[in-house]
């Protein structure tokens, strides 16, 4: 097996497979004698690069060379800087290619429908608190209710803690709002109890003002104070939605009702050869059947944002691309912030340089369709195919702006490892093998079989099986197992 890949011919880097040693000698496009060590992960000139002339990888700018670089050098933080700065301004040059044949495969997954339309791959109860003073009771009250009703036909009572719901202002108290608006009417949701306090900004009542139609046998309400047992008051009402739920059970329903949100972490060089292009690959075979995948993490978008400008269905949408991005970058500049602080201190040790480097990689999980919508932080999906979602890199927020989007699953890609999982399945997808083996309580899915000689028409194909198995209740996650469910929501502003 080669020592070292090249992934795009244009590329003036490769990827080290393994830990090269200075003398090695290594035939790429030509022979190459390593000057450096250079870790698993991470890049080796392959041609010589001027000082502040432009390095390659995926055919693509990652950052320019601070000093002259020579073929065999280690390119890193000491050689490669970044080449983004400021606002840009974008013109629409529509770039849409062909996808690849559509392969066959199972066009169903067993899942729930919903009154409203919408269709589950999970038939949970949720209890959803309007504000985090009362995330203790509860979380009391999903464990009393799960001991109290584990023999019934549901798959669990699930309380999703968070600090807000009081004390914001503006922006941040009504972005509280929607993404508690979409985790109420989410799919995965056999029922849901809107817990409240009474006494807080985001009351029963005037989340009912956002929180739109709703079905009054699936969603209750109970704000605490109003009762003198709020513990007995709650079980009576969760009784009552298990109930509801139990009335729904698993049926065939076409892939082009499932909804995938799409999110990396924990990124290593590898990250961009083999999980994020698989998948992308997932992604086009979902869309090609009429399903839709949700693409979010705005300041990892950076760099590479053209590319996905270049593929929206129309002018309007890529405006709405070009608003989301500069509205991020204003973000950071209103707090004299670096806008291009990014990759990690885990994506740098794993190889990882540049925010275009980690950009050009994040992006290849929207595979190669049309951008059909763009949408802003806690809204809900409304088209079909390949959305963009605004919100930031952090996994935690991003994940939950994905699930109150909508989506019933989420593809999780890393090079690291994490054990996070958000409110729905949270499927994580190792970049390379080592991790898969090593932590296979957190590791759902193996990328690292692409590196190992292994087609990606082949994997793909066991991707989208695994997901269907996962969607239609045949395979928990790892997060599911271990019990893992968070949500975070985004802050900005002032808290009283």
């Amino acid at each position: 097996m080669s020592r070292a890949i090249k992934i795009h011919p244009m590329d003036t880097v490769a990827v080290a497979l393994d830990t090269l040693l200075p003398g090695e000698i290594l035939y790429l496009d030509e022979e190459i004698r390593v000057r450096d060590t250079i870790k698993k992960g991470h890049k080796l000139a392959v041609k010589p690069v001027k000082a502040g002339e432009e390095i390659l990888k995926y055919g693509y700018p990652i950052g320019r060379a601070s000093c002259d670089v020579v073929a065999g050098d280690w390119v890193h933080t000491h050689n490669l800087r970044s080449g983004l700065e400021g606002l840009l301004d974008y013109k629409y040059k529509s770039s849409v290619g062909e996808m690849e044949a559509k392969t066959e495969c199972r066009e169903t997954f067993d899942g729930f429908f919903r009154d409203d339309g919408q269709a589950g791959v999970r038939n949970e109860i949720w209890i959803i608190n309007t504000v985090g003073c009362i995330n203790s009771l509860a979380e009391t009250l999903a464990r009393k209710a799960n001991a109290l009703f584990k023999v019934r036909n549901i798959d669990g009572i699930y309380a999703f803690p968070h600090p807000y719901g009081c004390s914001q202002l503006g922006e941040d108290h009504r972005n509280t709002q929607r993404i508690l608006r979409g985790l109420v009417h989410h799919p995965n949701a056999g029922g849901v109890l809107v817990l409240g306090l009474g006494c807080e900004n985001n009351n029963i009542e005037e989340f009912k003002k956002i929180l739109g139609k709703y079905h009054e046998d699936r969603v209750k309400f109970l704000n605490a104070q109003d009762v003198n047992d709020e513990i007995e008051e709650g079980l009576k009402l969760l009784g009552q939605l298990v109930e509801y739920a139990e009335g729904s059970e698993r049926r065939a329903i076409p892939v082009s009702k499932l909804k995938v949100g799409l999110k990396c972490g924990g990124s290593d060089a590898f990250s961009g050869i083999t999980a994020t292009p698989l998948v992308g690959a997932f992604t086009d075979m979902l869309v090609q059947r009429g399903g839709t995948a949700v693409l979010t993490e705005v300041p990892e978008m950076f760099g590479a944002e053209n590319i996905l400008m270049n593929r929206c269905i129309s002018r309007e949408v890529f405006q709405k691309s070009v608003d989301m991005i500069n509205g991020f970058k204003k973000y950071f500049m209103r707090y004299n912030q670096p806008i291009y602080e990014n990759p990690s201190p885990g994506n740098k040790e794993g190889g990882i340089t540049t925010l275009e480097e980690k950009s050009l990689g994040c992006i290849q999980k929207g595979g190669t369709g049309i951008v059909v919508d763009v949408l802003e932080y806690g809204s809900q999906v409304e088209r079909q195919g390949l959305n963009l979602l605004s919100g930031p890199g952090n996994d935690m927020v991003s994940v939950t702006a994905l699930a109150a989007a909508g989506v019933q699953l989420v593809l999780f890609t890393t090079g690291r490892g994490t054990p996070m999982g958000g409110p729905v399945p949270t499927v994580k997808i190792a970049s390379n093998t080592e991790l898969a083996l090593r932590k296979k309580n957190w590791i759902d899915f193996n990328a690292g079989d692409l590196l190992e000689g292994k087609g990606l028409n082949v994997i793909k194909q066991q991707l989208f099986e695994y997901v269907l198995d996962v969607a239609s209740g045949k395979r928990k996650t790892k997060n599911e197992i271990n019990d893992y469910r968070d949500i975070a929501i985004f802050k900005d502003g002032v808290t009283l």
